[in-house]
């Protein structure tokens, strides 16, 4: 089996044959843009071929900037486009590609790399473990008034009346380049955020807000005039959807929702891609009138280069613990000694004895703050070596606040 670079001659076979493997087929281009696989980067798919030199498999990479603890930027391939047809599956197609996909990585340097997994079971033998979940919440309409806040001191939280003042109602097609800025302002302080390249807005490759798909969106500006946040929404039959909302602080969230929440003529408004531990659940009058569903992992991750991830994020305790570190997938085993001093660490080999022995996986899974290490080890997949490890190794991976990421690729 080869497995090679796409060129621009066979990109087209590209594009047919991860379609094939889905069982679905290509869109019909539109004014406008939109697909999906536009914004994929050709220099990154590979393609396998049988050694008739029929394509049986896909796989491709973006290059993102994802941000870790401590508002750290650092270069992420977002894996994409995965798939094998269905007449060479468990043939060793897909391992063989992950393969290929994780040398190019090294040679690159990259630090990370992520996907969304389309299926849970299969990236964690690749050494991929979840680290961001995502949630929508649905309020019925006569349950959606907000309380007053009861901190003394939080007057920029509106607690009656409307906020409206500070929310213009745009069409998608009117602000592109305000949902391109807020956005990215957004990315660069949320832990777990990616890039949004240019391209992807030029191209509206992706899912709303990014594509064409026709859309209102809230647009909140602060009280100098600057777009400082937005929610894209449809309303379809009674129900108001809510794509995404994007912002820079939790005000300007509570005056978005209180903007979509009081949205005549629908009886549910749904909110995608809620945070864990998202405040606005608490900020209803009636505690039980957001229903959370849909709790699932978003953004997997893995670490080709162990010491430079672990040194790229920010860490908000001092401490050390010794990690044995098992990756089955490469074949390889490495234990290091990871030392946080000020807010950064240092991670080299050792041969003391270990705190915590894990898989890469888990690694990947704890390694933006979004699963507690102590979970795992709860779980049977992390072992601890001596009494309060997982403790220590808590307060060490915690993150300034809860990763998530909500762009699609």
């Amino acid at each position: 089996m080869e497995i090679r670079p796409t060129t621009n001659e066979d990109f087209d076979v590209f594009v047919d044959t991860v379609h094939a493997a889905f069982g679905r087929f290509p869109e019909t281009p539109v004014e406008g843009g939109g697909l999906w696989w536009s914004a994929l980067e050709r220099e990154r798919c590979v393609l396998a071929l049988t050694p008739d030199g029929l394509p049986v498999g896909t796989a491709a990479a973006h290059s993102f900037e994802l941000t870790l603890p401590g508002e750290t930027l650092v270069p992420a391939s977002g894996v994409t486009a995965v798939g094998v047809l269905p007449s060479h599956r468990r043939q060793g197609v897909l391992s063989a590609m992950m393969r290929h996909q994780l040398a190019e990585l090294r040679t690159r340097g990259e630090l990370l790399s992520v996907l969304l997994a389309s299926e849970a079971q299969i990236y964690g033998r690749f050494g991929y473990g979840p680290a961001t979940y995502t949630a929508r919440l649905a309020v019925p309409r006569h349950k959606a008034a907000l309380a007053a806040p009861r901190a003394r001191g939080t007057a920029d939280v509106p607690s009656t009346g409307s906020d409206n003042d500070s929310v213009e109602v745009l069409r998608r097609a009117e602000c592109g380049e305000i949902l391109e800025e807020v956005y990215d302002r957004y990315r660069r302080a949320q832990p777990g955020a990616l890039s949004r390249p240019h391209r992807w807005w030029a191209l509206r490759a992706g899912r709303p807000p990014v594509s064409p798909a026709p859309r209102y969106v809230a647009v909140h500006r602060d009280a100098d005039g600057v777009p400082d946040g937005y929610a894209s929404y449809s309303v379809e039959s009674d129900t108001l959807t809510v794509d995404e909302t994007i912002v820079t602080d939790d005000a300007v969230f509570t005056a978005l929702a209180r903007f979509v929440l009081g949205h005549d003529l629908v009886s549910r408004i749904v909110f995608k891609h809620v945070p864990p531990e998202h405040p606005l659940r608490w900020q209803f009058a009636d505690l039980r009138a957001g229903e959370v569903s849909g709790d699932t992992d978003w953004l997997w991750v893995r670490l080709p280069d162990v010491p430079r991830a672990l040194a790229a994020r920010g860490w908000f305790t001092d401490g050390e613990l010794v990690l044995d570190i098992d990756d089955p997938f490469l074949g390889e085993h490495d234990r290091y000694l990871l030392t946080i001093r000020d807010g950064k660490a240092d991670c080299v080999p050792t041969d003391r004895e270990p705190d915590l022995s894990l898989d890469v996986r888990d690694l990947g899974s704890v390694y933006l703050g979004g699963t507690a290490p102590s979970t795992l080890v709860r779980a049977g997949h992390i072992k601890a070596h001596r009494p309060g490890a997982a403790t220590v190794a808590d307060a060490l991976f915690r993150a300034e606040r809860s990763p998530h990421c909500l762009h699609w690729f």
